[in-house]
């Protein structure tokens, strides 16, 4: 069998793309002290993977919330303190994950969440999930843009 030197040169060109990918591990000083087994955000090249983020109040692992509206509106500015932090933006978002410990309360964060876009909705993926961390109502993870 013959093989096409074109196609070796192309797999060696976007395996050495993937390589030199500009990748930095970010986290805040609180993070840091908190100890977490993650990076709170990854950056590569110019698109920022954030980990999945919480309803707390900043600076601790206390909730800032019972409710899901309360716990919405504070994951969601959470998020946008850390799109700020490492150079994005809540526009620049492009997709979010949202994990929700009860299906039933959807409407109710669905309500909160869309207050935080304007012209643009990210693409969206979610699903119940039960046991998240301390107790939250939901957690959201979002990818976004760097300029």
């Amino acid at each position: 069998m013959k093989t096409n030197p074109l196609w070796l040169v192309l797999l060696f060109l976007s395996l050495t793309n993937i390589a030199l990918a500009d990748t930095e591990y970010l986290n805040s000083a609180d993070s840091s002290r908190a100890d977490l087994p993650f990076s709170e955000a990854v950056r590569v090249d110019n698109m920022l993977y954030l980990s999945g983020v919480i309803g707390t109040i900043p600076g601790s692992l206390e909730l800032a919330s019972n409710d899901i509206e309360g716990q919405t509106r504070q994951t969601m500015e959470n998020i946008n303190a850390l799109l700020q932090k490492y150079g994005s933006s809540m526009d620049k978002i492009v997709k979010c994950l949202v994990m929700i410990d009860d299906m039933q309360e959807w409407p109710r964060m669905n309500a909160i969440y869309i207050t935080y876009f304007d012209s643009h909705k990210p693409a969206r993926s979610a699903f119940g999930a039960d046991g998240l961390a301390l107790g939250a109502k939901l957690e959201i993870e979002c990818m976004a843009t760097i300029d």
